[in-house]
């Protein structure tokens, strides 16, 4: 079996068929469509409050400084409780800070959904990443941490591009609700399809059976 061949039962492992892996590229994906988004439009909507510009800048840091802070923190939890529901409960976080960013009308709403929003973020950021690890065999756990960060990754486009559409379309707030209901939705695809990685209650990954499609990976001995 040639590489490519492997390379592509990965991907499809990793983007469909597997269900942790699958269920971690999705979240990841809506994890950073909700910050290319906001990159793109929450100093728009914050401006049409009349803030000053320090009160923007302190508004829009709030979100990546506690996603950045509090993501050291999260990551070690996930050690002790696991991944799928530190998962699913960052992204319901997610979906109700950009609930209350959607209905907020002034500084104080504001800084209270950014400041939640990055709490959501940072309980999923760390997290996601020690999924696929949990979930895919040693043998080709670098190509699929490859594919999910390409769905991770790709947010950031989808975010920025898919916000810039519907604002122009519908205005400012129906894009922030779209993502507030991404998130939801992906909350719910995590608490059906994902299973946990990690002890104290692991189960064993189905993954690791496609390490019999990959002869080509195998040690010399």
């Amino acid at each position: 079996m040639d590489a490519d061949l492997a390379n592509r039962q990965v991907f499809a492992l990793a983007s469909f068929r597997e269900p942790a892996l699958s269920s971690a590229s999705l979240a990841g994906l809506v994890n950073n469509l909700n910050f290319g988004l906001s990159w793109g439009l929450f100093p728009l909507l914050f401006a049409t409050a009349d803030l000053g510009t320090s009160q923007i800048g302190l508004l829009f840091a709030l979100y990546p400084g506690v996603w950045g802070i509090v993501q050291m923190f999260t990551g070690a939890l996930s050690d002790r409780i696991g991944r799928k529901h530190l998962i699913t409960t960052g992204m319901l976080v997610q979906a109700g800070a950009l609930t209350l960013i959607a209905l907020g009308n002034g500084f104080g709403a504001w800084a209270a959904g950014t400041v939640l929003l990055g709490a959501g973020t940072a309980m999923v950021y760390p997290t996601l990443l020690a999924a696929v690890g949990d979930a895919a065999h040693p043998i080709w756990r670098g190509r699929a941490v490859g594919v999910y960060r390409v769905w991770r990754d790709l947010g950031y486009a989808v975010g920025a591009i898919a916000g810039g559409i519907i604002a122009d379309l519908l205005g400012l707030h129906a894009a922030i609700w779209m993502a507030a209901t991404l998130s939801a939705a992906a909350a719910l695809t995590v608490a059906v399809r994902m299973y946990e990685t990690h002890p104290p209650h692991p189960r064993p990954s189905p993954a690791a059976d496609v390490s019999a499609m990959l002869p080509h990976d195998r040690p010399n001995t």
